[in-house]
């Protein structure tokens, strides 16, 4: 709901991300280089992943130059490895240098999170189990980041506290429980028609809630508001928060299919095919974007015909 269109914060990202970077000039650049001078550049590879960022790298170029020439030579999502050549780059040698380091800054971090998300994905292939990013994100930089996720092979949770009414354990603890925070997020939407398609979530500490979830939600779907007595749209999914693999076999068994079924909470490469084994239809990975490893790349120069 709301969120601005994707070309709009690519662009206001870059531009922000040049003036942090340039500021009013890359001196040693304007020192070194004659202004008309003309160069090459290769995006090289030094280890194995997936590559992501080559359509953000091809915007940042040309915001900063339209004269610098990207020839792409793999697209986002390959699997790449140490001495491949992403693409190549052609144009003044003072853009070249401008935009070396925010495309490496960018690329680097959106093809680790590609690569991290595509290991679990692949993990977890097999089962109808989709692997899902959080809120867990750099600030300025989620759209980034959740774009690398779904070149990674990954899906997107929401984007922000917009897009989706996830009623979380403090959620209930402030609304003095679970029936009082399902009816106020109905009755909310209730008062707000333009919030009607936003989906609702709550999550469960155990399975007592999970219980407690579905014996408020008696009707698949829908809940009864117990001052009118009429059923409105109740809840679309549960989240299963920090349980064990026993648990949440039993959890989703209770949950029979009646409302989509979210794992989340100390999943890792180690145990989410366990997790993934269960039968959810989700597993939230905050791990994605928040500690991963960037991916080694390099922007070299080279001489035209080498």
């Amino acid at each position: 709901m709301n969120r601005p269109p994707m070309r709009l914060q690519i662009g206001t990202f870059i531009k922000n991300a040049i003036l942090e970077d340039v500021g009013d000039g890359d001196h040693t650049s304007i020192a070194c280089i004659p202004a008309r001078a003309t160069g090459n550049a290769r995006l090289l590879v030094k280890e194995t992943g997936i590559i992501a960022g080559v359509e953000l790298a091809r915007q940042i170029t040309k915001t900063i130059d339209s004269k610098l020439k990207i020839t792409s030579l793999i697209n986002d999502g390959a699997r790449v490895n140490p001495g491949d050549i992403v693409f190549t780059l052609h144009g003044p040698a003072r853009s070249i240098l401008k935009a070396e380091r925010l495309v490496l800054n960018c690329m680097q971090r959106m093809s680790g999170i590609a690569t991290k998300t595509n290991s679990l994905v692949q993990l977890c292939k097999g089962t109808k189990a989709k692997v899902i990013d959080t809120r867990k994100t750099t600030p300025g930089m989620r759209f980034l980041e959740k774009w690398a996720v779904t070149i990674g092979g990954g899906h997107n949770h929401r984007f922000g506290l917009y897009d989706m009414l996830l009623i979380k354990d403090n959620h209930i603890d402030y609304a003095e429980g679970i029936s009082n925070a399902i009816a106020s997020a109905n009755l909310y939407k209730k008062k707000n028609p333009r919030l009607q398609k936003l989906k609702v979530e709550i999550e469960a500490r155990n399975l007592v809630e999970v219980k407690q979830i579905l014996s408020v939600c008696k009707t698949p779907g829908k809940i009864t508001d117990r001052k009118t007595g009429k059923t409105k749209v109740g809840i679309n999914r549960i989240m299963l928060d920090n349980f064990s693999i026993p648990d949440l076999k039993k959890a989703v068994h209770e949950i029979a299919g009646q409302y989509e079924t979210e794992a989340s909470g100390g999943i890792t490469e180690k145990n989410i095919r366990k997790y993934a084994d269960c039968g959810v239809d989700f597993i939230s990975v905050g791990a994605l974007t928040h500690s991963v490893k960037s991916l080694d790349l390099s922007l070299k120069a080279y001489k035209s015909g080498k």
